[in-house]
């Protein structure tokens, strides 16, 4: 009988601390990428610090304005998504996410409203 049990538990604990959890693990590692390396993350990052976005926008929380993430979240997968907020930056406008209006921010030229626009929609979850 102890000849039969000992060989059981050991595969048991082999197989509960082997394959199974290490494909998850590696399906979690391919699935999960660091957004901070990419280019447009960096040059967005930088041009909302450096303008007054902060003032009424936050990556998880609402301030004013919606926050960055529900705005990534809404638009995410819409092809139109990088111009239709390149231009909501610069000509601001309401009614979208209630009543408070956006300033417009018509002297930030279109590449850095471009480039905050991709900033922001790499934020979705």
């Amino acid at each position: 009988m102890k000849k039969i049990i000992l060989p059981l538990i050991a595969m048991s604990v082999l197989v509960a601390c082997g394959g199974g959890g290490s494909k998850d693990e590696k399906k979690g590692e391919l699935s999960t990428t660091d957004i901070s390396e990419n280019p447009d993350y960096k040059k967005g990052l930088a041009l909302i610090a450096e303008n007054d976005c902060l003032t009424c926008h936050k990556i998880d929380e609402v301030l004013t304005g919606p926050s960055y993430r529900d705005i990534a979240n809404k638009y995410a997968g819409d092809a139109k998504a990088v111009s239709y907020l390149t231009e909501k930056i610069i000509s601001g406008g309401t009614g979208v996410w209630g009543t408070a209006m956006m300033t417009p921010h018509g002297s930030l030229p279109k590449e850095e409203a471009e480039a905050m626009a991709k900033y922001i929609l790499l934020l979705k979850k």
